[in-house]
């Protein structure tokens, strides 16, 4: 693109992952997440134009939905806000759990990007990152990760679609990306998240977002045993007691920003 691309509103509509987990916490208690860092970009854009026109963001994405619960959640909300660029991500959390079917998530995905992208200007998804170096165990969801990027990717040839694709990049095998769960990433990750989502829009690069991390000191087998086991009790065990229970973590949760309003307030 030639020019900066201006945007006057961001409707932001997922998971975890757009909530913003595990980003720094704002002084509402809320993450802030990559999503808050590009909406922070697209401000300052446009108020450096001046364009006349103040910001306007919602975020609807709530943790532990599926692509089900985001469509029907999330999805008519989003349409009826009308806004100008449209994020959507979604459909990891059916592929991490067993017996997925990913036909229903291609077909939820698909009708659902399809109503986002008529009355959007801008409909931005995402393609994850690999796994397959990083999270031991990850073989089993390794096919239908791949066939979803495939999707994702056919998704993305319409006009006003973009795919921020994540998948071939090695600086996201570094646990300093990810926060102590190891699933969602840490403040690092979003900044970078964010990055790849501007350059993506067009917007001038502010850094490399696919560059390697400095070289981490060594870290003893000991510290790295420890780690695991708090990692298995803080986090592994509560997440299969939830799926054995029938519960997710954002049962009852209401999203961060349900109107679409001025941002910066």
């Amino acid at each position: 693109m030639n020019e900066t691309p201006l945007f006057r509103s961001m409707v932001a509509i997922g998971d975890s992952f757009t909530e913003g987990m595990c980003d720094q916490l704002l002084p509402d208690g809320h993450y802030r997440g990559w999503a808050d860092r590009v909406a922070e970009r697209l401000a300052a854009e446009l108020a450096d134009a001046g364009a006349g026109s103040e910001f306007r963001y919602a975020n609807l994405a709530v943790r532990g939905k599926l692509i089900g619960q985001i469509a029907d959640e999330q999805g008519d909300a989003a349409v009826a806000l009308d806004g100008e660029l449209v994020t959507l991500a979604g459909g990891l959390n059916d592929v991490m759990r067993p017996g997925c079917d990913l036909a229903h998530v291609e077909r939820t995905l698909g009708a659902l990007a399809e109503r986002l992208g008529a009355r959007a200007r801008r409909l931005v998804l995402f393609s994850s990152v690999d796994p397959s170096r990083r999270m031991r165990g990850s073989a089993r969801i390794m096919p239908q990760i791949l066939r979803l990027r495939r999707f994702v990717g056919e998704l993305g040839e319409r006009d006003n679609v973009t795919v921020v694709d994540l998948f071939h990049v090695p600086a996201f095998d570094d646990p300093r990306m990810w926060a102590e769960d190891r699933l969602h990433f840490s403040a690092e990750g979003h900044r970078r998240v964010a990055e790849a989502v501007l350059q993506a829009l067009g917007l001038p690069a502010a850094f490399d977002w696919r560059e390697p991390l400095p070289p981490a000191p060594g870290v003893s087998r000991a510290v790295r045993l420890r780690a695991d086991l708090r990692w298995l009790r803080i986090h592994v065990w509560p997440w299969v007691l939830r799926r054995l229970t029938g519960r997710s973590s954002g049962d009852g949760r209401p999203a961060k920003r349900p109107a679409l309003d001025r941002f910066p307030a």
